[in-house]
């Protein structure tokens, strides 16, 4: 098994019986999504894990070392991906939910959640967990190593919901990668809510009260 990835832990009340593995973007660190999650307000208490990406050099950044889940070659996200980078960040993050189900949270109350960058690693990884998770919010992002997602696909996963959101005006990662993936996502069997909104490549209000509604309606 991997080694725990460094992280950020948060509890919303005592005793949680639901995880979610709050994956941030390019860069960032593992704090960046912390208010995130004290502004959502859910019925039951909820345990965040909020890890840090290792640090890696980024080659589109003239491979400046910084926090990433996998490099980036490219421009366009889905030329040249960095399959092996993608499937160690996999690893990692199957590490941080074995250390969940080791606390007792049943692998369907475990919910990966992701922005830019991380959102592609928490859906990657759902699809390949041996059993069904709680769920997935992909914000911001894409699908990657899509064309191997049919064949690589765990046939449970497919009852895992997804949630993916998408600035209509994202300059990083274009709304039509997104909502390419989200029609791979659901031409493969997954069940997708999408959502899209008058935004860049960033979180909004509205998409907050979304994922609150969402998520409510996912651990009750």
């Amino acid at each position: 098994m991997s080694a725990i990835l460094p992280h950020i832990t948060l509890e919303s009340g005592k005793n949680p019986r639901h995880s979610i593995i709050w994956l941030h973007g390019l860069g960032a660190d593992g704090g960046d999504f912390v208010p995130v999650a004290d502004e959502l307000k859910l019925p039951v208490a909820v345990r965040y894990i909020f890890p840090d990406a290792p640090m890696r050099p980024v080659t589109i950044n003239g491979g400046m070392v910084m926090r990433a889940w996998y490099d980036i070659v490219s421009p366009s996200m889905a030329a040249q991906q960095d399959a092996a980078g993608i499937r160690a960040s996999q690893s990692l993050i199957e590490a941080l939910i074995a250390q969940e189900v080791q606390r007792n949270i049943a692998p369907g109350n475990i919910f990966l959640a992701g922005f830019s960058q991380g959102g592609a690693v928490a859906l990657h990884t759902a699809l390949r967990h041996s059993v069904p998770l709680g769920g997935v919010l992909a914000l911001s992002t894409y699908l990657p190593l899509a064309d191997k997602a049919a064949g690589e696909a765990l046939a449970g996963t497919r009852d895992t919901p997804i949630f993916m959101a998408h600035g209509r005006s994202d300059p990083v990662i274009p709304y039509v990668l997104g909502a390419g993936s989200r029609d791979v996502l659901l031409g493969i069997g997954y069940t997708v809510d999408w959502h899209e909104y008058a935004m860049q490549h960033s979180v909004c209000e509205e998409e907050l009260r979304d994922i609150e509604v969402w998520l409510a309606h996912q651990v009750k």
